[in-house]
């Protein structure tokens, strides 16, 4: 079961790609605009090289550990310490007999989704209510991740 880096890089650009259509005027951008405070003009001020490579640095982070989170086999190797060539014979059955099982799409999107759910909703959430924002406001962004983090759950765990 080796670790598939193009699954990492492919869905390190998930969150740009949903945040294009998720904050696009037509969808939240406005009423995201609107509970966040942010405007047009200052948001044409932003350093966007900066805001776009930054996102793409962050969301490879979080690419990076989705399959930590989705693939169940990654518990196993974890169990032999990382190494399999230092793995004793159970290890190989094991993989022979569950090498690829939960290892789909939809397996990764149900664990994306409950790490958008259980982990991303709870952090936004904290931040906003700590900065006084409106449930709409924590909504949209949580929503968001959610969203995210379900089609980079089933990129990194479906794609072997």
């Amino acid at each position: 079961m080796p670790f598939n880096f193009y699954a990492v890089l492919v869905s390190s650009l998930v969150t740009l790609l949903v945040g294009f259509v998720w904050y696009h005027p037509k969808l939240f951008g406005t009423a995201w605009m609107n509970e966040s405070g942010m405007t047009e003009e200052k948001a044409k001020q932003g350093n966007m090289a900066k805001i776009f490579g930054l996102t793409i640095f962050y969301s490879f982070m979080i690419s990076f550990l989705m399959p930590a989170l989705t693939v169940h086999q990654m518990g196993a190797l974890g169990m032999i310490g990382g190494d399999p060539t230092l793995a004793k014979p159970s290890y190989t059955a094991f993989l022979a007999d569950y090498g690829d099982a939960f290892r789909t799409f939809k397996h990764g999107a149900l664990h994306g989704l409950m790490t958008g759910i259980f982990l991303a909703l709870p952090i936004t959430a904290i931040n906003a209510l700590f900065e006084q924002k409106s449930w709409k406001y924590i909504l949209i962004n949580a929503g968001f991740w959610m969203v995210s983090l379900t089609i980079i759950g089933a990129i990194v765990c479906g794609w072997k």
